[in-house]
């Protein structure tokens, strides 16, 4: 019985140091992430008109642009959420369950493409939206956001919202410079 018992001690003494280990790493890496988003963007009082939403989605993660598997965890970036997006003329709003809402504004749109996964997701195909914004202008290359609609038709119509934006951003080429290229 005292084998049983001491054997039962160790075994839960091993497990919480296995948590007590993780949640550390976790924190690790959100310090080391928070210099590519070192805060979320304010939702300005204005947004503008709805272009598109608010449709269920679910936020998997935000990444180092270009490398999905680079999650960044700062500013409660890392955590998977159920979520609704809408996009507006002053940027694209995602409304998070139990985590930060995350607002990104026009002008740090940098791209919208489909996926067929993300840090903390793979659906094959193209079942995720990555919007690629830029979260600080110390990094120019930027963050990957994804969301996975949870209808199959928003996700085009998602996309389709948010590529027009883009053509808006400061530095980005006008659709007039585009047909003469």
């Amino acid at each position: 019985m005292r084998h049983a018992t001491l054997a039962v001690i160790i075994l839960i003494g091993m497990v919480v140091v296995a948590l007590v280990v993780m949640r550390a790493g976790w924190n690790a890496r959100a310090r080391r992430t928070a210099v590519f988003v070192p805060s979320l963007p304010v939702v300005p009082s204005e947004l503008g008109r709805s272009l598109f939403g608010p449709v269920p989605v679910v936020y998997i993660s935000t990444t180092r642009a270009g490398d999905w598997l680079e999650r960044i965890t700062a500013n409660g970036l890392g955590g998977r959420s159920r979520a609704e997006v809408e996009v507006f003329d002053a940027g694209v709003r995602m409304a998070r369950a139990g985590a930060p809402d995350l607002f990104v504004p026009t002008t740090d749109l940098r791209d919208v493409t489909v996926s067929p996964g993300i840090a903390g997701k793979v659906v094959g195909g193209d079942g995720i939206v990555v919007v690629t914004w830029q979260a600080s202008p110390d990094d120019p290359r930027g963050v990957d956001t994804g969301l996975r609609p949870r209808h199959h038709a928003d996700r085009d119509q998602l996309v389709n919202a948010i590529a027009p934006l883009i053509r808006l951003t400061p530095g980005a080429a006008s659709p007039a410079q585009e047909e003469n290229s």
